[in-house]
């Protein structure tokens, strides 16, 4: 391979990044983020990496969930602590049933451009460019507010250091103390049926903590007990911006992406040799790979090997995106050809994009048991090939919106316009959420177990 460089990326083919018309303020505007601070921090990304090396391992779990696409209008503090507040109930289910630490990773904090199917989209016999996310352009139909303007990168760092400020208050701050976890339960959800098995989680939790405090066990003296590491990541699709906001940690020398603690490459734009994975191969971030149908195995091991070349534990993330009908067809000849290889990789399902309708009334959705059976096949999968699913990786919030159907509410199609507002794909709200947490609990006990008596018998 060749020398990397920082803009070596610019010599290779590139998919989804916008034309912006007017070059010289786009390079006003990149020159100024570059003197932005960074917005995470190489040590942080550090630790990250480590604690995925233990889900390769075997010994912890990854959730990684949070919006679609972030939007300057949704942008409030309400909405991000709601959305971490799903996040630790999730990940609370999820230990208690496999008894094993969750990696928590946002999709926050800089979860903003969007690859659409189509450059242009067409109303009323207009055509304009497809709207490409709140840092490009706007979702409102006009010419205007179409075309990608480079200063909307200012207001999406300004909104991405805001969160990631919240997201480490709430984190650190005693926010996440598991003496308080009955403040993590939404309003809307405690008269849910998640919400009165959450509550008797919380009992359980309670009941334990009170004995540990009588042995002289408590947050007082334990930092575990009251704070957690809540990581960030979105898609590294913007390159300009991600070029922008990489620097060089001055304890390595390394090149990090202080965009986020954790990057991905998506589905439409992993070509071995395009200009995204191009970037990606020169700095020090844990990589994610989406792993769609088309994906060939022989393009698998390429790409791994270009990513991480060392073979390095808690570098790469495979994220399978096949649809439930698709889980048998594709998924275990991926497997079979990792494992043949030897690749240190983090399995994860992504059990959204695969399942995406559209409704009778025009609205994009997803069915919640296509997405519960999504879940669950990979799992079965993994198991029968001898491998570990090791993580969850969804779109949701903490908001009450009905965006995708089914689950314990009966999320009708009928009720999607009621209160639809993503700005990209539907997501699953808080109560289908910690549903979904609930129904895969077992698989991931089993699926644990069945991981640490594979370690065993190896070592």
């Amino acid at each position: 391979m060749k020398k990397w460089t920082l803009n070596s990326w610019k010599n290779y083919p590139v998919k989804h990044i916008p034309e912006y018309e007017n070059k010289k303020e786009l390079h006003m505007v990149l020159d100024k983020i570059r003197t932005f601070p960074p917005l995470v921090f190489a040590g942080e990304t550090r630790t990250l990496k480590k604690q995925l090396a233990d889900v390769v391992d075997g010994k912890a779990f990854l959730l990684q969930g949070g919006d679609c696409a972030e939007s300057f209008a949704e942008f409030h503090p309400d909405n991000i602590r709601d959305t971490f507040k799903v996040i630790l109930q999730m990940s609370l289910v999820m230990t208690y049933s496999a008894s094993m630490p969750v990696v928590k990773l946002g999709r926050i904090a800089g979860q903003f451009s969007k690859p659409r199917s189509s450059p242009t989209e067409i109303k009323d016999g207009k055509e304009l460019p497809s709207y490409l996310g709140d840092n490009i352009n706007g979702i409102e139909f006009s010419e205007k507010l179409r075309k990608p303007d480079p200063k909307r990168l200012f207001k999406a760092y300004s909104q991405s250091a805001s969160t990631l400020n919240l997201l480490r208050a709430l984190s650190q701050g005693g926010f996440a103390d598991l003496n308080k976890v009955h403040l993590w339960n939404l309003g809307f959800l405690k008269k849910s049926p998640e919400g009165k098995r959450f509550k008797e989680l919380e009992d359980k939790i309670a009941d334990a903590l009170a004995f540990m405090d009588a042995c002289g066990i408590n947050s007082d003296f334990n930092r575990r007990l009251k704070t957690v590491n809540c990581f960030t990541s979105h898609e590294a699709l913007l390159l300009p911006f991600e070029e922008a906001m990489t620097r060089i940690d001055s304890t390595t020398g390394k090149y990090h992406d202080t965009s986020a603690h954790f990057v991905w490459i998506g589905d439409r734009t992993r070509q071995p040799n395009g200009g995204h994975v191009e970037f990606c191969r020169g700095i020090e971030n844990p990589i994610g790979i989406k792993c769609g149908p088309t994906l060939k195995s022989e393009d698998l091991v390429k790409l791994c090997n270009i990513l991480n070349s060392k073979n390095e534990k808690g570098r790469i993330t495979l994220i399978s995106r096949f649809g439930h009908d698709n889980v048998e067809k594709f998924l275990p000849k991926l497997i079979r050809t990792i494992k043949k290889e030897g690749l240190n990789v983090v399995w994860s399902c992504d059990p959204m994009h695969g399942n995406t309708i559209k409704s009778a009334s025009g609205f994009k959705t997803r069915p919640f048991n296509n997405v519960v059976k999504e879940v669950k096949r990979v799992f079965a999968v993994h198991k029968a090939e001898g491998s570990y699913a090791g993580g969850l990786h969804i779109e949701m919030t903490g908001k009450n919106v009905t965006e995708c159907t089914g689950g314990a509410q009966k999320i009708s199609e009928k009720d999607l316009s009621h209160r639809y507002h993503t700005h990209c794909d539907p997501r699953l709200n808080a109560s289908q959420a910690l549903e979904l947490a609930f129904l895969i609990s077992d698989e991931i006990k089993k699926n644990s177990q069945y991981s640490k008596n594979i370690i065993q018998a190896v070592s």
